[in-house]
């Protein structure tokens, strides 16, 4: 497909957020040819031939250096994975433009067809009609006061791996932080907190889904996906133990139903718009995507937090000194998150600087983007992590400062912040994250000091399916300036 062919603008200026009519458009099999050609965006240097810019997306710390470069290029542009064509979409206002007033013009695009490994009707997979209603059927368990009824869960679940961590010895953070947001999302929302082997199976399958929903978003060979290969018996293997153990506790739940409150319990008793229960398959679905969304992103939240933190002991004695002043001593409870405004300020600066580097679209129709067309099939990725790192619109936006979320501080536009999406299909358990990584982030801080342990090299930002670090291994130093817990001591 020529350049002409894959990106198109008219000639006669549009208002933006309106489409081009598809009368405008000669079909060739599958795809649109537009009419004119002002306006298609330009190609990102360095292309190369058969592998377009796959070398610069082939390294993990590499891709965040080329989304991050890419934005001097335009506000939309144009890269080339392997046989596809793909648009990146730079600018804030046209991004929010596509997730808000045309996200009726995009579905999730390649991504989705990766997530699909977990399953291929749930929440986060599903488009139209059908998205709205399993979001509606969805939503309740996180409005924000049912999320705050979670918290008594979230410190019950998360207090005693604290307590028994050894100071002696050094914790694999993105690991050890994936464990207890699993254990406190599987607590909260699933009433069941496997055991550690059995959550390690669990954490195992969704690092290797995961990365092959990635895979299917930078090569994007489909006759790949079929192979016997070893990869993909792999993968295979990872989401039927996934399944199967989130299978054993729905059907728990089926022989015990007045012994729950919980998602699954919501799931099990609610009715769509047509009178009819979602069967045992539709629970599954729901119920596997929404553990392996939920625990991956908010453990590298904190990882990042305490890395940084673990740096600048200015931040880690602001930490400390609001946790001891606000608990007093005391077991952490929803009274007390309103009052941890530093905290949560270093719960949103994480959320800034470490921000998904890579989230997709594709064109259901002819749509008009700011000055450019882009034609039905078109797929676009877009980086909020390279948003979030734009000196334009952050202010030495590589420094991890949370007190430039102050009110008085100058704020960002509303669209240039967006570590959830936005618009309809926004993350739904976005509260219930930001509470979590807030309830995580205390009760650690009135605990432990984590240091960051010796190890060869620097840690980097590298991007997987999160924008993780490369490793990051620290000690978790007992507190002994920290007031006497009257709930429990530590071990």
């Amino acid at each position: 497909m020529t350049a002409r062919t894959e990106f198109a603008g008219p000639s006669a200026p549009l208002t933006r957020g309106t489409e081009m009519p598809t009368k405008s458009a000669t079909r060739h099999g599958k795809g649109h040819v537009l009419d004119s050609a002002p306006g298609i965006p330009p190609v990102v240097p360095g292309r190369l031939p058969l592998l377009g810019h796959g070398l610069s997306m082939a390294g993990s710390s590499s891709r965040l250096k080329f989304m991050r470069d890419i934005r001097a290029h335009g506000p939309i542009v144009r890269i080339r994975l392997g046989p596809k064509s793909v648009a990146v979409v730079n600018d804030p206002a046209l991004i929010h433009e596509m997730l808000t007033r045309q996200a009726d013009a995009f579905s999730k695009g390649l991504l989705l067809e990766g997530l699909k490994l977990f399953s291929k009707d749930a929440l986060p997979v599903t488009e139209g009609r059908v998205h709205l209603a399993r979001r509606r059927r969805m939503q309740p368990p996180f409005h924000r006061e049912m999320v705050r009824s979670y918290v008594e869960k979230m410190v019950s679940t998360t207090a005693p791996t604290i307590d028994s961590w050894d100071p002696t010895t050094t914790l694999d953070m993105k690991t050890e932080m994936q464990l207890i947001t699993q254990n406190v999302v599987m607590s909260a929302l699933f009433s069941s907190v496997p055991a550690r082997e059995p959550a390690w199976v669990i954490l195992e399958s969704v690092d290797t889904v995961f990365r092959a929903a990635l895979l299917k978003v930078l090569l994007p060979i489909r006759a790949l996906e079929n192979l016997p290969t070893r990869g993909n018996r792999k993968i295979a293997a990872a989401s039927s133990a996934l399944r199967n153990a989130v299978t054993e506790i729905i059907e728990d739940h089926q022989r015990r139903p007045d012994s729950y409150q919980d998602v699954i319990s919501l799931l099990m008793n609610t009715q769509d718009d047509a009178g009819e229960a979602m069967d045992s398959n539709g629970i599954l679905s729901e119920v596997t995507a929404l553990l392996a969304a939920s625990s991956e992103t908010t453990a590298v939240v904190l990882s990042w937090l305490f890395y940084e933190v673990g740096r600048d002991p200015g931040l880690e004695r602001r930490l400390h000194e609001e946790v001891d002043s606000v608990l007093a001593g005391d077991e952490l409870t929803a009274d007390h998150l309103g009052r941890l405004p530093f905290t949560g300020r270093l719960v949103q600066e994480t959320l800034r600087m470490y921000a998904p580097w890579l989230l997709t679209r594709q064109a259901l129709r002819d749509v008009r983007l700011g000055k450019t067309v882009l034609p039905a099939g078109t797929d676009v990725i877009f980086s909020p992590y390279a948003v979030h790192r734009d000196p334009s619109l952050y202010a030495d936006p590589d420094r991890f400062d949370p007190d430039r979320w102050l009110p008085d501080r100058p704020q960002p536009p509303r669209e240039a912040f967006l570590p959830f999406g936005a618009g309809k299909r926004m993350c739904i358990g976005d509260v219930f994250a930001e509470t979590e990584a807030k309830v995580v982030t205390a009760l650690i801080a009135s605990r432990r000091t984590l240091r960051a342990a010796p190890m060869r090299g620097s840690v980097r930002a590298v991007g997987e399916m999160t924008t993780q670090p490369s490793r990051l291994h620290m000690i978790p130093e007992l507190r002994t300036d920290a007031p006497d817990r009257s709930a429990q001591s530590v071990r």
